[in-house]
């Protein structure tokens, strides 16, 4: 039975237009204009998600969302309004709510949106169950081969890693703004990491031949088919030492938070675990070096992996300066995975045209201004030279395998990244 979703609005045509959309697509619909009695169907019914209107005539719509959550926390709502603010959409997020969509409605937006919080819940036929198999394929007849052996590559004494279970991500693909999902899943030894597009399942190893736009974040590409900002997801895997691991994904990785903290939350999830091999390390033998003038990027001999990173923007940014050494996952999670993606409100027509930033929504992204961070509190002070720092470590595992070398940077991005990896593989074929 198709999941039954209360319409929550006091527009009579928008509850007629709603509800039509999601029963001619198989849904159960209940519908009222009013907020108590939208919480009195609600306690009664248990509808597996709510879209609720900001204005409504008994009471108002934060109200009846903060009511909802109280009735019952695990409640799935989703805000719609024709006069909402940015700050009552990142007010309503702040309270709960699964996302905030502006009137006139989109209606596939609503179905992506539906599916993605039903998703979220685990109910309907966008759950994880589902996304579980619908990558189900035929891995045990496919060959998932390590990058090419190179020179620079060293034995070490630190076992290849792999997760203990499979899992499943869902959240907003950032410039895609699709509702997106994955799946992670283990590989045996000698692997390496390859994604799978779904539900295509074309192969595309996580290795630098596969790279094929850097612009605002790396795309991977193969036969056709895109993955958009792998870069957080192998962060979190170069600084956990995953070596071996199968991702199943729908076009773009979720932005999430817009860090690679969920991710590696999600890691530890579901366990990290020693393989019977020793993994390859990619040891720099000498100074590589990308970029012109003021924008430089080299990397050089060293005992460990760290990058030094100097950033500098206008104000409110300023120039900031990081220096990160992985010293264990550990630091990494503390120091570098909570920094977030950030973008400047000057750029977002241009974004825009391109087709980019579509899922830069208020909780996944820092939003900077002319003065000020508009959109939330920062989490360092530096946060932003932090987030290059986390970008550089996952670009570079595209490599193939972890890097032992320090790198320091100035002023660069995606672009001078992959420049400087294809130096060093050039250098070493």
């Amino acid at each position: 039975m198709k999941p039954l979703v209360l319409i929550v609005d006091d527009e009579p045509g928008i509850l007629t237009q709603l509800s039509r959309v999601l029963e001619d697509e198989g849904f159960r619909t209940l519908t009222t204009a009013k907020g108590e009695e939208a919480l009195d169907l609600y306690r009664r019914r248990r509808p597996a998600a709510v879209f609720l209107d900001i204005w409504l005539p008994d009471r108002d719509g934060l109200e009846t969302l903060q009511a909802l959550r109280e009735m019952d926390p695990g409640a799935t709502v989703i805000m719609i309004s024709g006069h909402g603010t940015a700050p009552t959409a990142v007010k309503a997020i702040k309270m709960g709510a699964y996302d905030y969509l502006e009137k006139p409605l989109a209606y596939s937006r609503v179905l992506e949106t539906l599916t993605g919080a039903l998703a979220a819940r685990g109910t309907g036929e966008g759950s994880g169950r589902v996304l579980l198999d619908l990558g189900k394929g035929a891995e045990h007849s496919r060959r998932f081969l390590p990058p090419p052996e190179l020179p620079l590559l060293r034995r070490s004494d630190v076992p290849q890693r792999t997760v203990r279970s499979s899992t499943v991500i869902y959240g907003l693909g950032l410039h895609s703004g699709n509702r997106t999902g994955m799946v992670i899943q283990p590989l045996p030894v000698d692997s390496g990491v390859h994604f799978l597009t779904l539900p295509k399942g074309t192969q595309i190893p996580a290795h630098l031949d596969s790279v094929a736009d850097t612009d605002y974040a790396t795309t991977l590409s193969r036969e056709g088919e895109s993955i958009r900002t792998v870069e957080h997801l192998l962060a979190a895997l170069h600084a956990c030492g995953i070596t071996n691991l199968l991702v199943k994904v729908h076009g773009e990785i979720p932005v999430l938070d817009g860090s690679a903290l969920e991710f590696c939350e999600r890691l530890e999830e579901v366990g990290i675990e020693d393989q019977d091999a020793p993994r390859n390390e990619l040891v720099i033998d000498r100074r590589y070096e990308a970029g012109t003038g003021d924008k430089r990027l080299t990397i050089e001999p060293a005992e460990s992996f760290s990058v030094s990173y100097r950033l500098r923007y206008p104000p409110p940014i300023g120039e900031q300066f990081y220096d990160f050494t992985m010293s264990s996952f550990g630091a990494f999670k503390v120091e570098i995975a909570p920094a977030r993606t950030f973008g400047f409100m000057r750029d977002l027509p241009m974004l825009a045209e391109l087709g980019l930033g579509s899922g830069g929504r208020l909780d996944n992204c820092i939003l900077v201004g002319d003065d000020n961070v508009i959109n939330t509190e920062l989490r360092f002070p530096d946060e932003f030279v932090r987030h290059k720092v986390l970008d550089i470590i996952g670009d570079l595992y595209l490599l193939g395998y972890p890097v032992r070398g320090r790198v320091t940077a100035r002023f660069t991005g995606h672009r001078d990244n992959i420049t400087l990896q294809r130096a060093i593989l050039g250098a070493s074929a």
